[in-house]
């Protein structure tokens, strides 16, 4: 079941439980039981992950990041009652250090803990003018920040075959992402897109009867895609990584829930590199300088449990992972560090327009 699968569920009564609540905030309490300990919740959505470490861990604080103006409001609506422990901000997660500073915390080992829940969230699903789902007609738009950036609409009007090709075959992993991309241009030509009732009715031509009666519905893989390629996930997950893993000092932990094999890949990689020691495998005595700086704490991907998945369907695709800081940043030596990024808008990578202190929430 891929990240796309989770819309499946959007309905239902318990859409709004967020996945793992109780091993996630178990991975994030360790690194946050000193008073005054700072959590960065980097997809703060509905506010399930922030309000538990709040209620749980009550010596934490916890800045929630979330692009999303509507899940900022909601979610600082729910946290209120937290006071000053809880301070939300509009921003990409990518923006790790500038919302650090911000705060007048360091972007080097300012933060104790720093939590992803990646994918779409509830709040944008049941938004029906959203353009996320595909179940109702509503304009193609799928910003995460409705305020900024191209839509998806935009993507499906102007983008060539190949291009449009390679979006819902890498991020949709839709077997026929040709087909469907040639029926787009076809279909454009004439009339352009505006809303996804004439999208989903052109993916049930596009896609043949036989691929049509297995795999969930036909839409949810080309609408994910489009989701993905509109909001530059994969792009902004890839510099905000290294930015958390910077961001915590030792001690510190990083904790990600992803839904995507791409956005699992990422990490794991990441992850690895930052655990992996630099010195020969024969050498008998590691240097210092060769030691590495971070710890995995879950053993590969951890999953749902079915009891989970059965109450909480969207459970079924998550990989969650954690590492832990052992050593100051910039301590091992290394030759893989990542560069610097630039700055990125919260829809499409260009540009970044902070919007102050706005509050609110709505996701997990």
């Amino acid at each position: 079941m891929t990240d796309a699968g989770r819309e499946d569920a959007a309905a239902a009564p318990h859409a709004h439980v967020p996945v793992l609540l109780d091993r996630v905030v178990e991975l994030l309490a360790p690194a946050l039981a000193t008073e005054g300990a700072v959590l960065v919740d980097c997809t703060l959505g509905m506010g399930g992950h922030s309000e538990a470490v709040l209620e749980r861990l009550p010596g934490a604080r916890v800045l929630g990041v979330d692009r999303d103006p509507e899940a900022l409001a909601r979610a600082g609506r729910r946290l209120a009652p937290y006071g000053e422990r809880f301070t939300p901000v509009h921003a990409v997660y990518d923006e790790i250090p500038d919302v650090l500073a911000e705060a007048g915390l360091a972007p080097v080992g300012g933060a104790a803990a720093v939590l992803f829940d990646l994918g779409v969230s509830s709040l944008q699903l049941d938004e029906v003018d959203r353009g996320f789902a595909y179940r109702t007609d509503a304009p193609l738009d799928m910003r995460m920040d409705p305020t900024v950036g191209r839509t998806a609409a935009d993507v499906l009007n102007t983008y060539e075959v190949p291009e449009l090709t390679r979006v819902l075959r890498d991020y949709g992993e839709e077997k026929f992402a040709r087909r469907i991309a040639e029926a787009v241009a076809q279909r454009r030509a004439t009339t352009p897109f505006t809303t996804s009732a004439p999208l989903v009715e052109l993916l049930y031509d596009a896609i043949p009867a036989p691929a049509r009666r297995t795999g969930g519905h036909p839409a949810k893989r080309t609408f994910q895609a489009l989701r993905m390629e509109v909001n530059d996930e994969l792009a902004v997950l890839r510099r905000a990584v290294p930015a958390a893993l910077e961001a915590i000092g030792v001690g510190g932990r990083v904790v990600v829930e992803s839904y995507h094999s791409l956005e699992d890949r990422l990490v794991k990689r990441a992850f690895a590199a930052g655990s992996r020691s630099e010195a020969p495998p024969d050498m008998p005595v590691v240097p210092e300088e060769a030691q590495p700086e971070l710890r995995l704490v879950t053993r590969g991907a951890e999953k749902a449990h079915q009891a989970e998945v059965d109450v909480n369907p969207r459970a079924a695709s998550v990989r969650l992972r954690a590492v832990e800081r052992v050593r100051p940043a910039g301590t091992q030596a290394r030759t893989d560090r990542p560069v610097s990024r630039d700055s990125s808008s919260r829809n499409s990578g260009t540009g970044r327009g902070r919007h102050g202190d706005e509050h609110g929430g709505g996701r997990r």
